[in-house]
Formats: structure tokens, sequence, C-alpha cells
């Protein structure tokens, strides 16, 4: 109902009440504003002179009414949850609080009180989740000798998200979304026999690398370059940094010849083996320099129709890379394939440069006809961008 003069002057009299610690007060004050109807922030104060008195059942009732005519407020929803917690009711106010940390505003916009219930949210809710997380880990421990480890990893992954304490990973491509590709971090080996061929060749490959590194490490260049004015989000300290360069041997499908002529036999393998083709696209592949104590923050890739492939060409110390909920070590002689379309970061934690080669390859779960449209696809897709 609409506030008069008369109402709003009793509501702005409880608000100075409660300020004042004087919840009785404040009580009989908004009584009187009732009667002349009642309103939204007028029963939240409701709620709170009740929580000031000990009432915790009867806030709890109070907050369910301002919820009712505004079921997505953000302060009732917290109130509720506390007052659920009050009474014992623990695990109903892990689901409140859920409900509240949905909607949540930005920590940095609210004031101080209100980011510290905003904390205890996350506590409640997170030690919700690993309570669940070992009650169920527990439950199972019989059963889990009868998986291999691939299937294990997937299954603990699986429990966690479960539980409440990690989410699925998705595929979230920035420029083509195919459907029906399963989402997957890292493939399986088996689907690539030819990574074999490809870790056997990695010293043939670092022989050339660092001929490349003594005569041309000027010419790896920046692997971010947004241009002047361009939103840079996660990138604003690795933008045209040399922090994280690259150099390349085919760029959007295109055979960089100068650099493939000063390492012929990394070209070559290249050639022999499966990489995307895609014209004006595919394939990609570089040499990936990463310095010493770099993060490059978590980013998505163009399109899940291509998988890329990773190998370690220079790891002086540790590094680290995530994929999903995925974290892996990168060690000298071991390549993985990845979807690098679900949101992914890396670390160099040594103390020197790290260097990796990377390709991409067509993702296995299409057939060569959906291979040959979907190239035909994107470049009708460019075609009528440019002409546009």
């Amino acid at each position: 109902m609409t506030q008069d003069g008369p109402q709003a002057e009793l509501l702005r009299r409880a608000a100075e009440a409660l300020a004042r610690r004087d919840p009785q007060s404040a009580l009989g004050l908004l009584d009187q504003a009732d009667r002349l109807g009642v309103t939204h922030n007028g029963t939240l104060n409701r709620a709170l002179a009740l929580r000031l008195i000990g009432d915790f059942n009867g806030a709890l009732v109070v907050l369910d009414d301002a919820l009712a005519m505004q079921p997505y407020d953000f302060t009732a929803l917290l109130g509720k949850a506390a007052m659920l917690e009050k009474i014992g009711q623990g695990v109903a106010a892990v689901d409140v609080y859920r409900n509240a940390l949905k909607i949540a505003p930005p920590r940095e916009r609210c004031p101080p009180p209100v980011a510290a219930q905003m904390d205890h949210a996350d506590g409640v809710v997170r030690r919700h989740a690993e309570a669940l997380r070992d009650h169920m880990r527990n439950a199972v421990a019989g059963l889990r000798d009868t998986l291999d480890p691939a299937a294990l990893d997937r299954f603990d992954e699986g429990l966690e998200i479960y539980a409440g304490l990690k989410t699925a990973p998705k595929q979230e491509p920035l420029l083509l979304d195919y459907p029906r590709l399963p989402a997957i971090p890292f493939y399986d080996r088996a689907l690539f026999p030819w990574l074999e061929q490809l870790e056997a060749a990695t010293p043939v490959i670092q022989a050339e690398l660092e001929a490349l590194l003594a005569s041309s490490m000027d010419e790896f260049a920046p692997y971010i370059a947004y241009p002047k004015g361009a939103p840079v989000n996660q990138w604003g300290e690795l933008n045209h940094s040399r922090k994280w360069s690259s150099l390349w041997l085919w760029r959007d499908g295109a055979r960089q010849e100068a650099v493939c002529e000063r390492c012929p036999r990394t070209a070559a393998l290249l050639e022999s083996l499966p990489m995307c083709r895609q014209e004006g696209f595919a394939p990609t592949a570089v040499f990936s320099a990463l310095q010493p104590h770099t993060h490059i923050p978590a980013h998505t890739g163009s399109s899940n129709v291509r998988l890329l492939t990773h190998l370690p060409l220079i790891l002086p110390g540790p590094a680290r890379f995530r994929v999903g909920n995925t974290v892996r070590d990168w060690k000298m002689g071991e390549a993985w394939v990845f979807d690098d379309t679900i949101e992914h970061e890396a670390w160099n934690d040594a103390d020197q440069m790290r260097v990796i080669l990377i390709f991409d390859i067509w993702n296995p779960w299409l057939t060569d006809g959906e291979k040959t449209l979907i190239t035909a696809m994107m470049k009708a897709q460019r075609s009528f961008t440019a002409a546009g």
C-alpha cells in the first residue's frame, strides 16, 4: 500500500529506535504504521525488532511475510537463514543461504555488516558441502577399488560436484558452440595413438627450438595484443607483454614459412599429424613461452569443434595447468589433449622460462562430413560478416 505522510514518519521513527537498539519502541511504532498499511520495509524492520528481543521464531514468520511480498529480497533471505540457524535448523539454513548467495550483489558494493553476513553464509554453505563430501566418501570407501584410476578420478570429481564444492566443467566457446560434443577437460590418450610419435620427437623439437631461441627470441611476440581502447578484461597484465609470447609455425591455417624453414623437422612432424585443417581458420601451431612466475588467467577458446595438444619442451621447474576442475603438472616427454573451450589457466612457478608446443586437432567425435560442412559454414559466416 502507498505510504502517506504519517505512515512514513512512523516508519522513520521505528528505524531510529532500532538504530539505538530499542526494539520495544520500534515494535509499537510499527504497529501504528501497519494500521495505515503493511509495507515491505516495515515488515523487515519488524523482523529485526523481534530478532533483537530474542523472538527468533516470530522473526522467521515475519521474514516469510516479507519474502511473500518480494521473493528475491537478498536481505530478507539472509535474515531468514540466520533465524533458521538460531532455532537449530541448520540444513534448512544452508539452502536459504545458498539461494541468497545466488542473487547477492558484488561484495564491494555492500556495507561492511552485509559483507560480513555474506562471508558467514559462504562459510556455512562450504562447511556443509565439505561435511557432505566426507560423509559420501566414507559411505563408498569400500567400493572404490572396483574402479580403474581414470574412472575413479572422474567419480571423485562427480562426488565433489554432487556435494556442491565444485561445478561441472562446461564448454564456453567464444566463436562456435557446436552441439552434442562432450565437455571433457582432458581427453583419453587412447583416442590419439599418434601422441607417442609426438612425444618421441621431443628431443628433435627441442633442438630446433633452442636454435630459434638463440637466434630469434626477439621474434617471439606477445600472445595477447588488444588494440588501444579495446576492453582487456582479465588480460591487463599480459596485454602487449612479453611475459607470455609466441612464435607461430601455422597461424589461422597459414603456414609460417620463415619459421618452418628454420625448424624443418618439427614442421614435417606436424604435417604428418592429424592437425585440424580449415582454410582461413586452422591449423594453428605455436611455440608458447611463459616467463618465470607468470600466470595466464582463466579463459576459454574459440570453438569446441577442435581440441588443443600441448607438448612441453622447456620445463625449468614446477609449472601447472588447470582445465575445469582438473589441475595437472606438465612433465617432460608427456603430451596431452584438452578442450580449450572449458575454462583453463596456467602457471609457471619456476625461476626460468617455460616453453610448450601447442597445436589444434579436430574433435574426434566429428564425422569427416561434418568437418567439411563446419568449415564451409564458418567461411560463409566470415564472408557474410565482411560484406555487412
